[in-house]
């Protein structure tokens, strides 16, 4: 694996981290980034969300790392450093959301090749928790599961769920689907939104960290998606509701202030996970582990309980040979 570019200074995270570049079978070019390669309790891998870059849980890293863990995140395709996949470098964009298992079968390889210390837990956030447990079903090495605010549903205003299905499924036959989702282009979300009206943060020093990472290495950002985009999501999240939870036990955070993601999603799934927990935080926004300093620790302490209890579990061997199942195929 090449060395690739990583921006510490804006990252706050363990002075070991590095960047590498992969390259995912179809010959989509990935980032990867790395801290905490020395520790032994284990490897965290994260997985970030729509619009997100590796430098973004620096800290994250750093907090896992004061509790014996390594952590390795990605760079999806389409966001961050990857390879962008529409000309407009600023929309997010995907023509099939089982793409990202490729993204994660190239994570894996990585992982051993680098050697990181085992046992591997996942922590998933948001657009990621669709991902992660999509990659659950199709047989992730990991010995427990977290999610912060997965997306296992779409906070829509209650007469727009249709409508974005009608119009998303619409836009790929009439030649529209490489057009930004209405409402959702222009800049990234940080940087267009004052922290007294953001969905993502209570915690005004956080909301400044994103906001400097993306001030001063603006070709991490990203806006909003493509109508494709979207309707591959929704398909996605509908083809995993329809699945039985995956045999891999699961914590799951979620703010009671949470206005991105499905609430009722979350709570649904988790009361049908078995032997999975669903933590409330009073007062979070939908990212839990960018928030104010008590909640920041409420969420490492319990994910890195959760990893501990069950570090011990045997894992089942990935399926040899397997191919991801196309979103919606179920």
């Amino acid at each position: 694996m090449d060395a690739a570019p990583f921006f510490e200074t804006v990252s706050e995270g363990p002075g070991d981290g590095a960047a590498f570049w992969l390259v995912a079978e179809d010959g989509v070019r990935l980032r990867i980034a790395v801290w905490g390669r020395k520790a032994t309790g284990g490897t965290v891998l994260l997985f970030p969300g729509r619009t997100e870059y590796v430098e973004k849980y620096g800290r994250a890293a750093a907090d896992f790392l004061q509790r014996g863990l390594a952590t390795v995140a990605i760079d999806w395709r389409g966001q961050g450093l990857a390879d962008r996949l529409h000309d407009d470098r600023a929309l997010g964009h995907i023509d099939r959301f089982d793409a990202y298992q490729r993204d994660v079968a190239a994570v894996m390889r990585a992982v051993g090749l680098l050697g990181l210390p085992r046992p591997f837990h996942l922590l998933a956030h948001s657009m990621g928790g669709a991902i992660g447990l999509r990659a659950l079903h199709e047989g992730l090495d990991v010995a427990a599961a977290a999610f912060s605010a997965p997306m296992w549903g779409i906070r829509f205003p209650p007469l727009l769920g249709p409508a974005a299905w009608a119009i998303t499924a619409a836009s790929r036959p009439l030649g529209l689907g490489l057009r930004a989702t209405p409402g959702t282009g222009g800049n990234s979300y940080v940087l267009s939104r004052a922290f007294e009206e953001n969905d993502l943060t209570s915690d005004a020093e956080m909301f400044g960290y994103m906001r400097r990472q993306l001030s001063e290495q603006p070709e991490l950002g990203l806006s909003g998606p493509t109508l494709i985009w979207l309707h591959e999501a929704l398909r996605e999240i509908r083809a995993l509701g329809r699945r039985p939870a995956p045999p891999v036990p699961a914590l799951a955070f979620l703010g009671t202030d949470e206005r991105i993601v499905s609430p009722d999603a979350i709570r649904a799934r988790m009361e049908r996970w078995r032997g999975g927990e669903l933590k409330v935080i009073e007062g979070a926004r939908h990212e839990v582990m960018m928030e104010r300093p008590e909640i920041r620790q409420l969420v490492f302490d319990s994910a890195a309980d959760h990893f501990s209890r069950h570090a011990s579990r045997p894992v089942s061997p990935p399926r040899a040979g397997q191919s991801p199942q196309p979103a919606g195929s179920e």
